[in-house]
């Protein structure tokens, strides 16, 4: 990464391929290989491009054949790597701001071929549609997505403001593929909102890390203050982040942390990306020399601190909980998160184009590697009094093809995806047993009827716990 992050980081919003990560955009010059090429393998590539403008059925077009190419080959690296044609590219360069055309979903590649939904922003077009975390697309309007490709998912998913698109879903414990119709919008999303939600204790949700999201917070946190200045507890809420600007996620937690504590480090093959990341200006301002935590009232650094996550918190989310946690700042309190933990830089190209290419993963101020693990909550504690939900089966990093391994626990990946897959045959249960009693709404986080809240609130004030029916197989990390 770029000397303290002054080269933009910038994440896709809505329909970027993969789910929402830490980017940097790097202009750097990189090693010349052509030299070092292999000549056989090359030449049996120019066999086959060849045989394919000699012999396919029908013409094909240079450009097309040539990019489709690069994009298996950097596709094959792992699920969060990938070529952005001209389009893809200005579309994650515009996604910074929060303001985009789509459908407002985070996606990443899926099992049997499909497309997985990592987490619907909220307020957006597909949550107002009713489409769901862990949801599998299979159909694009009459297309299957079979072997087309996730980018070529993306463009058939993008389109002009006011245009619809019909998916074809698959959801767990439904029978029946769901077609739900998805108008397209511009959406301007905002990404932190807050409320007194009993005398004395603030809830702060950050839904996604964008540009504003800092002083979208800042301005949040000040006004809890002057509603509540007697604060006892504050819970911050990332359930179903899917991450953002790495310096949104330094932000977030420089918030409540000592100045100048260590919030991440990056570790890779190049120079560059093995850096270490603190919580100053110059790491998380992203809008000039001002400083938008400077004015912050001095209680949150000290106000007792819950943080919520569940398997939809990744990325950047899954920093801000790392962070919280290894630092004994805050207790985490849900379900594992997603396990997302590698950072993608944008190495633009001629024509125009770029390469996303993960080049290194990142670690908790403890050392920890987040990479195919996740966060485990210090208190497990289901969605629901009565189970998980939905939940307890959605896919995790760990379970992507081509996942890039943890360096630091390689022997105790197995036992990961072994642990969540009982976790999941057990949750299954819990949800047939739940959906023969009720077919449950959509929760609405910060509600009266949010439990993972109300169990938030309860540690808060010193009251025990309703824990999850699986602690035996999410025990604390600390």
């Amino acid at each position: 990464m770029g000397a303290p992050l002054k080269n933009a980081g910038l994440v896709g919003l809505g329909l970027i391929a993969g789910v929402a990560v830490s980017l940097q955009f790097s202009a750097m010059a990189y090693k010349a290989v052509a030299s070092s090429m292999p000549p056989e393998e090359l030449r049996v590539l120019a066999d086959v491009y060849g045989l394919i403008k000699s012999d396919y059925v029908e013409a094909v077009d240079d450009k097309q054949l040539l990019g489709e190419a690069i994009a298996g080959m950097v596709g094959a690296l792992d699920p969060h790597s990938a070529y952005l044609d001209q389009k893809a590219y200005a579309e994650l360069r515009e996604g910074t701001e929060g303001r985009f055309v789509g459908l407002g979903i985070e996606i990443a590649p899926g099992s049997g071929g499909a497309i997985l939904i990592v987490a619907p922003i909220e307020d957006a077009p597909a949550w107002r549609a009713g489409i769901q975390p862990g949801d599998l697309i299979t159909r694009i309007d009459d297309l299957s997505v079979q072997g087309i490709g996730i980018d070529d998912a993306v463009k058939k998913m993008r389109g002009a403001a006011h245009t619809s698109v019909t998916l074809t879903i698959a959801r767990k414990n439904v029978r029946a593929p769901l077609r739900i119709v998805v108008a397209r919008e511009q959406i301007v999303q905002k990404s932190v909102k807050g409320k007194i939600v009993e005398p004395g204790y603030g809830w702060l949700r950050v839904s996604q890390f964008q540009e504003p999201t800092v002083d979208d917070m800042a301005a949040r946190l000040a006004a809890l203050y002057k509603q509540e200045p007697h604060l006892k507890g504050l819970v911050l809420d990332l359930r179903d982040d899917p991450g953002g600007l790495l310096q949104g996620a330094i932000g977030v937690a420089a918030a409540f942390l000592p100045k100048g504590a260590e919030i991440v480090s990056t570790n890779g093959r190049l120079a560059g990306s093995k850096q270490r990341f603190y919580g100053r200006p110059e790491f998380y301002s992203l809008r000039g020399d001002s400083d938008a935590l400077a004015r912050l009232p001095a209680v949150f650094k000290s106000v007792p601190l819950v943080v919520l996550v569940n398997t939809g918190s990744a990325s950047a989310s899954e920093i801000v909980a790392g962070a919280l946690q290894d630092t004994k700042r805050a207790v985490i309190l849900g379900s594992r998160t997603f396990g997302k933990g590698s950072v993608q830089t944008i190495r633009p190209l001629s024509n125009d184009s770029a390469v996303k290419l993960t080049t290194a993963r990142y670690y908790t101020p403890a050392g920890r590697s987040i990479q195919a693990t996740g966060i485990v909550p210090d208190f497990p504690v289901d969605e629901h009094a009565d189970g998980d939900g939905i939940n307890g089966v959605r896919t995790r990093e760990a379970d992507l093809a081509r996942h890039l391994s943890n360096d630091l626990e390689r022997n105790d990946l197995e036992r990961t995806r072994q642990g969540a897959s009982e976790r999941r045959d057990d949750v299954e249960d819990d949800m047939r047993a739940a959906t023969m009693e009720r077919k449950r709404t959509r929760l609405e986080y910060g509600s009266a009827d949010d439990f993972q809240l109300r169990q938030a609130l309860r540690h808060l004030k010193g009251l025990p716990l309703q824990l999850s029916r699986q602690v035996g197989s999410a025990a604390p990390a600390r």
